[in-house]
């Protein structure tokens, strides 16, 4: 059976579209027709499309989530293991999901997959919703024929990393509100609340302290000028991101990053663990050396340190020992070169590698931690010194008015 999308209409007249499995256009159809629908479109997915549509299909559509990769590679880790074909196990799990998404890749697979191709090439023609590490793995499992383990482990690799990247998002939550609020509050203060109470110095001869006429320009300036001061500060933040888009520049942008004091460990660590638990899974899945580095390159985010370890899997590839082609790479950490160096000699790399990811993960949560710590109270300590710089500027005036009197 293949699988086709359809447009058809409800008995109450309304529209509705999804995916159904059919051994023909004609028997899809048919099927819609029991279903109480009257098909308007029936087509098929994009196994069956022209290499334009395929195309433009990926770019747009066909996304999963992390958390959707997550729940259907357990669910067919499972089903594979309890000895059901693969077509049969990714049936199940297409008539499980409830989420379009998924069960449109889903349908989509096991059509390429009844075709003839491989898991690792039917899920290769989704590159928005399988990574290359996931594709890589599951071609190396299906050649070792342990496709139910590699799929669990794999799973677990993504839950793992999408932990991680979760604790930080959720960690950066609250100075970004309070950050936030803190602006909000001051930008209402300068806007709303100043110039209203500086009218009381409009016809008073005295003269204003200099921080209440700062006050006053501050609060002017922004009255006067607000949008376009907001207006600015979005055009630099999306013409930054433009400007990064470009490899040089980006190049030069991440290098600055890594010689920063304490951000610059933070981005070393995250990226030698995800560069350490890729390439752990990848060899304990049965891909060779040099395959496995190819591919666990592309998973560091630093340009620099990505070229760094690029050039340390060209000289593996010329004979020289992994541990000493990283001890080369001036930004990684000494501890997973010292690991990897362990792992070779007593032939436990993957478990070294492992270990230098649960490493390099607890450090990554250890330094977030402080510096949130430290940003918190240094936000609020900012904010109340803004406020008060405020309420002084203000009470300054009306108390020299009091001696006057």
């Amino acid at each position: 059976m293949a699988a086709f999308e359809y447009t058809a209409l409800e008995a109450n007249g309304h529209k509705s579209r999804g995916i159904t499995e059919a051994d023909s256009e004609r028997h899809a159809r048919r099927v819609l027709r029991e279903r109480g629908l009257v098909p308007l479109t029936v087509r098929p997915t994009s196994a069956k499309r022209t290499p334009t549509e395929r195309t433009a299909g990926h770019h747009s559509r066909l996304r999963l989530g992390p958390t959707q990769v997550v729940l259907f590679t357990r669910l067919l880790g499972a089903l594979l293991e309890s000895g059901l074909p693969l077509d049969d196990a990714l049936s199940a799990i297409a008539k499980q999901s409830s989420d379009p998404a998924l069960r449109r890749v889903v349908l989509d697979v096991r059509s390429r997959i009844l075709e003839g191709q491989s898991l690792a090439d039917a899920v290769g023609q989704f590159p928005r919703a399988f990574p290359e590490v996931y594709r890589a793995t599951v071609g190396a499992g299906e050649q070792t024929r342990l496709l139910p383990l590699v799929l669990q482990r794999v799973a677990d690799y993504l839950e793992r990393r999408q932990e991680v990247t979760q604790k930080v998002r959720l960690a950066m939550i609250y100075p970004a509100v309070l950050t936030l609020v803190s602006l909000l509050v001051v930008g209402g203060l300068l806007a709303f609340v100043v110039p209203e109470i500086v009218k009381v110095f409009e016809h008073s001869a005295q003269r204003l302290p200099g921080i209440t006429l700062a006050l006053l320009a501050a609060s002017d300036f922004l009255q006067h000028h607000g949008l376009l001061l907001l207006a600015g500060v979005t055009g630099s933040v999306l013409a930054m991101r433009a400007l990064l888009q470009r490899p040089g520049l980006r190049r030069r942008w991440d290098g600055a990053l890594l010689g920063l004091p304490v951000l610059g460990m933070f981005y070393r660590e995250n990226d030698a663990g995800r560069f350490a638990r890729t390439l752990g899974i990848l060899l304990n899945s049965g891909l060779s050396m040099l395959e496995a580095l190819s591919i666990a390159d592309k998973s560091v985010v630093n340009l620099v340190l990505r070229a760094e370890l690029e050039d340390a899997a060209s000289r593996v590839r010329e004979g020289e020992a992994l541990a000493t082609a990283l001890a080369r790479a001036p930004h990684l950490p000494p501890l997973l070169v010292h690991l990897v160096a362990s792992g070779e000699s007593a032939g436990e790399l993957p478990r070294m590698l492992e270990t230098a990811a649960n490493s390099s993960e607890r450090a990554v949560q250890l330094r977030l931690a402080i510096g949130l710590n430290l940003l918190e109270p240094a936000l609020i300590l900012t904010m109340g010194l803004v406020v008060l710089g405020i309420v002084l500027a203000i009470l300054l005036p009306i108390f020299e008015m009091n001696q006057l009197v």
